[in-house]
């Protein structure tokens, strides 16, 4: 019999849009029977930087109710999803620093032998969501972590746009994620689900 799976969606969004995504992902991670944990980092902006751009101001406080990711989410999980949008085609700071921070489970091996995926945002087609999505995973390498993409598996990618390195997307400011990417997202959080059943089963033996 399968086990249920753990699956941890820890994100940073700035205005919205990284966040309506971690919530598709975790409703597709939900519907393939995971317990999750729908996980913010922690904001490090200066207060009046956030105070200056109403966006995201608004989001900060409309999202204050999402508890802050915490080392206990990464060991609880069987698996994880990571979310941020493109920063100079990276990770964002709060949530590289939030990675930065998980030496002592890594050390420990507590973090290793987990499926891990991840999705990210730009405002440009262009915008290095792909390298964004490869310096999450260059950290998950260091994890021994599984990394599980989608890949081309579901033609729910194709209508995503077909990146087959995670869920990406082009976020534009006053326009959300369309359809196509929420679908892509709920596909991608039962794919991580399925796997960290599989891995979590068998983990003991790896």
């Amino acid at each position: 019999m399968m086990i249920m799976a753990n699956v941890a969606i820890i994100y940073y969004s700035q205005t919205g849009h990284t966040y309506r995504v971690a919530q598709e992902v975790e409703a597709g991670a939900k519907a393939a029977g995971a317990e999750t944990r729908l996980r913010r980092v922690k904001e490090l902006a200066a207060p009046e930087a956030v105070a200056a751009n109403p966006a995201w101001k608004q989001h900060l406080e409309a999202t204050s109710s999402v508890p802050e990711a915490t080392l206990a989410d990464l060991e609880w999980a069987d698996g994880y999803v990571f979310g941020s949008p493109t920063r100079y085609g990276a990770l964002a700071a709060p949530l590289k620093f939030f990675l930065d921070g998980a030496g002592k489970p890594w050390s420990e091996g507590k973090l290793a032998n987990k499926p891990v995926a991840a999705f990210t945002g730009a405002m440009n087609v262009h915008g290095g969501q792909e390298t964004t999505l490869l310096t999450i995973y260059n950290v998950m390498y260091h994890w021994g972590a599984v990394v599980v993409p989608p890949g081309y598996t579901d033609p729910v990618l194709y209508a995503a746009g077909g990146n087959p390195y995670g869920v990406s997307y082009q976020a534009t400011r006053d326009v959300q994620p369309p359809a196509e990417v929420l679908a892509a997202a709920r596909y991608m959080g039962g794919r991580v689900a399925r796997f960290a059943a599989v891995l979590a089963e068998g983990r003991g033996r790896l």
